[in-house]
């Protein structure tokens, strides 16, 4: 990806975002049919990687969707986010929806900076919904970071905006910017101020095929690529019919979750889901680090 130059990260910025965007995110996967579908895809995800027991890091739990989710697997979560309201918003639906109990702990923490944890704490970490692409140019030592708390043999899941899934999703309002915004836009990858003059949400947008090599770059085995919505991506009004109809329902998720799969789909949703796999001490590969921001 065509990384811009110098420190481009902004931690308070992205703080006030997710305090100002507030409850929303908790609505967010469920305000529609499509977001559902969105929903039912990274849940399906989590669950191939978590385990009853495990003991897990979420980093950008946001509102506790997905908290949620670990606590219905029977994980032991120990919850972060950037914001101090969305750990509110967390801690208040995590007791209305009784899933309070299986969390250790609520944490304000950037995942650049994880020295709150000691090396090899977690079995798994959940690292979705963006805090990989909010990073911007300090991805290397915010996955460095997943990387040195996740203990051997654990997964770490990610996901991360998809270039050409949200230029799928969004075509009408991408078609309103200048033809040289989207040129240095797919460029680079990059919605920055630097790229385009229209840009009020920043971040780095990934290609499939860039992710999955950006996690070997690390030293991570990519053992699960999606993404986050495929055949249903751009249905819109007409998936309220499907909605209500539980059969047809179902069989749409049943669908999906296989389709989001396929190297065809990959770069076909807003997002891209991918786990990967620290090795264990006794067959850890020899990788060249990048220099850590």
């Amino acid at each position: 990806m065509g990384w811009v130059s110098g420190e481009l990260y902004d931690a308070s910025w992205v703080e006030q975002y997710f305090d100002e965007f507030g409850a929303q995110e908790w609505d967010r996967l469920v305000k529609n049919p499509s977001r559902e579908v969105q929903l039912a895809v990274h849940n399906n995800a989590i669950r191939r990687f978590v385990s009853c027991g495990d003991e897990v890091l979420e980093i950008g739990a946001g509102a506790g969707r997905f908290t949620q989710t670990l606590s219905q697997i029977g994980a032991k979560t120990t919850v972060t986010d950037i914001s101090l309201v969305q750990l509110e918003l967390n801690i208040a639906n995590a007791k209305l929806y009784d899933f309070d109990r299986s969390v250790s702990e609520w944490k304000k923490l950037d995942v650049c900076d994880m020295s709150c944890f000691a090396g090899e704490s977690f079995d798994a970490v959940l690292c979705i919904g963006g805090p990989l692409s909010y990073v911007l140019d300090r991805r290397d030592c915010a996955i460095a970071e997943c990387i040195r708390v996740t203990r051997p043999g654990g997964a770490i899941i990610f996901g991360v905006m998809s270039l050409w899934g949200t230029i799928h999703q969004y075509l009408d309002g991408v078609l309103g910017y200048t033809p040289e915004d989207n040129a240095k836009i797919i460029e680079t990858g990059d919605l920055t101020q630097a790229n385009s003059k229209f840009a009020n949400h920043f971040c780095p947008m990934f290609r499939s095929d860039e992710l999955r090599e950006f996690l070997q770059s690390h030293g991570l085995s990519v053992e699960f690529m999606s993404a986050s919505s495929g055949l249903s991506a751009v249905h819109g009004e007409a998936l309220n019919e499907v909605r209500a109809d539980e059969e047809k329902w179902n069989e749409l998720l049943r669908m999906e979750i296989l389709a989001c799969q396929q190297p065809g789909y990959l770069d076909a949703g807003t997002h891209l889901i991918a786990a990967g796999r620290k090795a264990n001490r006794e067959t850890e590969p020899k990788v060249d680090r990048q220099t850590l921001r």
